[in-house]
């Protein structure tokens, strides 16, 4: 399982890709107080993150991770936000399946195309597959729908903490791929996003 911390220098060759190297797209969502990873999901290499077979008919998953109260909540709130990061608490997978352009479809957010190396985009998704908490069985731990009518609730492996936010986490996620992404600079949605735009291969999404 590849997992990579965020002290640990992202892995050289993968990023960016070469001059005539197949490219895959992770789609990077700014949702004001986090944000998330968007991939197509007949991208996702064979054998990988299996978990993304619960939703045989979609075309895009959208992953986030969270503390489980605030992601839970009908509604985010500062208090909320607060109470997470005073001491290490549970964590949740939130996913979002859709279909079409993701700008269209995720409506008015700050999305950032990020194009990577096929190698860069397996890790990512072995990545994403060790977020998973998992029963005796070695089985997703499902939670329910979440506030959307596509999207869904599954237990997380970590914890959430003051230095292991959302927002660091996707950093962490991107880290993965190669691109020079640093989580300890990306405790805001603000931050990530500042980071990948810099990134030679980002380009804003229709």
């Amino acid at each position: 399982m590849a997992l990579v911390s965020g002290c640990v220098g992202p892995v050289r060759g993968l990023y960016p890709p070469g001059a005539g190297e197949s490219v895959k797209s992770v789609w990077v969502v700014d949702h004001g107080w986090h944000t998330g990873v968007a991939v197509r999901r007949d991208d996702i290499p064979e054998g990988v993150w299996p978990e993304h077979l619960d939703f045989p008919r979609s075309e895009f998953i959208e992953v986030g991770w969270g503390n489980e109260e605030f992601y839970v909540a009908p509604r985010g709130t500062l208090w909320l936000a607060l109470k997470a990061v005073v001491r290490p608490t549970p964590s949740v997978l939130y996913l979002v399946v859709f279909d079409g352009l993701v700008g269209r479809s995720l409506g008015n957010r700050d999305i950032i195309e990020l194009r990577i190396s096929e190698p860069g985009f397996r890790r990512l998704a072995a990545f994403l597959e060790g977020a998973y908490a998992r029963d005796a069985l070695g089985r997703a731990i499902p939670l329910g729908r979440g506030q959307h009518w596509n999207g869904w609730f599954y237990r997380a492996r970590e914890r959430y903490s003051l230095l292991k936010t959302c927002n660091t986490w996707t950093a962490e996620v991107l880290r993965t791929t190669g691109a020079p992404i640093t989580p300890l600079y990306a405790l805001t949605a603000g931050n990530v996003m500042a980071q990948v735009r810099r990134l030679p291969t980002a380009v804003p999404s229709d």
